[in-house]
Parts: C-alpha cells; sequence; structure tokens
C-alpha cells in the first residue's frame, strides 16, 4: 500500500486473544471497507496469536493495494475456522476443554506432545491459514514498502521475546504459527533456531518497533478489557480476569513507553528524528 505522502501516518497493532480476535478481524474489515480508509497511508501492522493471523490476512492483500481483497480475507479465514462437520465439532470440543482445563488445575492432563489432538488441530490451523496466502511467493520485504508486518513471539529456552519483521525475516506459516503456539495445546515451533511458544507470553501486540516506520499514529485494537465493574468471585470468573490481565502486562508497558517518549517530545527533551 503506498499512500500520498500528505496522508495521515498510522499503523495498527492487533492484541491477541484466542477466538476473541474475530473480533479483531471484525474491526478491521469495518476499516478497510469504509470509503475514509483511503485519507490514511498505513505504514504498519503488528500481531500476536490471533491477532497476527488478521495482521497477516490484511498485510498480505494490502501490499499489492487490495484493501477489498484483505476484508475478504479475514472474512474469509473466521468462516472457515467455524465448525461445520461432526469431526471439526468434536476436535473444536476438545480445543476448549483443554484451554478451559489449564484455568483449574495446575499443568494440562495430557502434555501436547503424548496428545494426538494437538498435532491435528495444528495442521488444521495452518491448512487454514495457507487457504488464505500463498506463502510461496513471500519473500522478504523490499525496503521503503508498506505496510510493514511484525508478529510477536518468544523462545521458551532463552525466555527473549521476537517480534518477526516482513524486512528482515521471510513470513511463512510457520510464522504465524510460532506466535500460536499456546503450551497447553500445541507443541513449541522450531524456526530459524528458535523455540517459541505463543506470543501472548511476550509482546501482546509488538508496538515499539512499529515506531520504525514513523507513524503519525498507532491504533491499538485491543480485545481483553481494561477494566471490569464486580469483583471476580468464581474460580471461573478469577481465570478469567486473571488471563485478561496477563495479556494486558505487556501491552501496558509498551503503551507506557510510547507515552513517555510523547511527553518527553512535548516537553522539549526530545527532539523529533532523535535516535
Amino acid at each position: 500500500m503506498q499512500g500520498a505522502s500528505a496522508n495521515r501516518r498510522i499503523a495498527i497493532a492487533c492484541q491477541g486473544g484466542g477466538s476473541h480476535t474475530a473480533f479483531t478481524a471484525g474491526v478491521l474489515k469495518r476499516l478497510l471497507r469504509s470509503r475514509r480508509f483511503g485519507e490514511y497511508e498505513l505504514v504498519g501492522l503488528s500481531g500476536t496469536s490471533g491477532g497476527a493471523v488478521c495482521a497477516l490476512l490484511a498485510w498480505h492483500h494490502l501490499l499489492g493495494d487490495d484493501a477489498p481483497g484483505a476484508a475478504e480475507a479475514l472474512e474469509a479465514f473466521w468462516r472457515d475456522n467455524s465448525v461445520t462437520s461432526p469431526q471439526e465439532r468434536f476436535l473444536n470440543d476438545w480445543l476448549l476443554w483443554a484451554s478451559n482445563l489449564q484455568d483449574f488445575v495446575a499443568t494440562p492432563a495430557v502434555s501436547p506432545y503424548y496428545n494426538p489432538f494437538s498435532e491435528v488441530g495444528f495442521e488444521e490451523f495452518k491448512k487454514m491459514l495457507e487457504r488464505r496466502v500463498d506463502f510461496g511467493k513471500i519473500g522478504v520485504q523490499q525496503e521503503g514498502s508498506h505496510p510493514v508486518l511484525l508478529v510477536g513471539a518468544v523462545d521458551v529456552l532463552t525466555g527473549e521475546f521476537r517480534a518477526f519483521n516482513s524486512r528482515r525475516d521471510r513470513i511463512s506459516a510457520d510464522t504465524i504459527l510460532a506466535s500460536a503456539a499456546i503450551p497447553t495445546l500445541f507443541r513449541s515451533v522450531h524456526l530459524d533456531g528458535g523455540t517459541y511458544w505463543d506470543g501472548l507470553f511476550s509482546q501482546n501486540p509488538p508496538i515499539k518497533e512499529l515506531t520504525d516506520e514513523g507513524p503519525d499514529e498507532i491504533w491499538v485494537v485491543q480485545v481483553n478489557p481494561g477494566e471490569i465493574e464486580d469483583e471476580p468471585r468464581t474460580v471461573a470468573e478469577i481465570a478469567d480476569r486473571r488471563n485478561e490481565l496477563a495479556g494486558n502486562l505487556s501491552l501496558s508497558q509498551e503503551l507506557g513507553f510510547i507515552e513517555r517518549i510523547d511527553h518527553m517530545l512535548e516537553e522539549g527533551q526530545l527532539s523529533r528524528g532523535s535516535q
């Protein structure tokens, strides 16, 4: 997407949150189909876990200035993700059970390394991505082209956060799987010498790196609520709130960093263009 230089430059960061990121797809579709979308120059997209899926689908089509195609890909992916057959219902029920189980016991009942459903679910997820994106045609993105894509993950062995960058890394299906590998459900993903778990444990989503593209604004699609009205009391409510706060932890830190930089610019402690 090559917008006019007079347009306001924006970057969009998509928080991860499992199936809740279907709402992120809805936000992006609404934006992409808006007549006002042409008023902006989208310079970057970032995402983690399900947010990385949404960012990928939008990025892949927007590189070819195909906003309608990006909106359709988002809609089609989540349509594919819906349960239609008895086999899919069984697999979906297992995923929900295993995901909920981690909220009530210290460890999963069966390690994903010994559970055949884990591998089946992972392969199905990969097939859904490959139906919507031709990864074989994706190379390292050229400098100066927009938008750039950042995908968050964490190396389980080193504990280091990783933001895969489409200008340095070739984005593959495994890149997205690395960002979405929930450790209680799926095996870790081995990629570029790293061993990766779900990016919800790291930058959710990557934001600081988006500043390298010089956006005027960064828009964050947040799926975990920051505030709630009632005190959590049941085991399920406590587990839900714990997960929401954990998912927002890195986001709050990254936004705090951006706000601090903005404050320093306003106070004259930094000059624009400073390194």
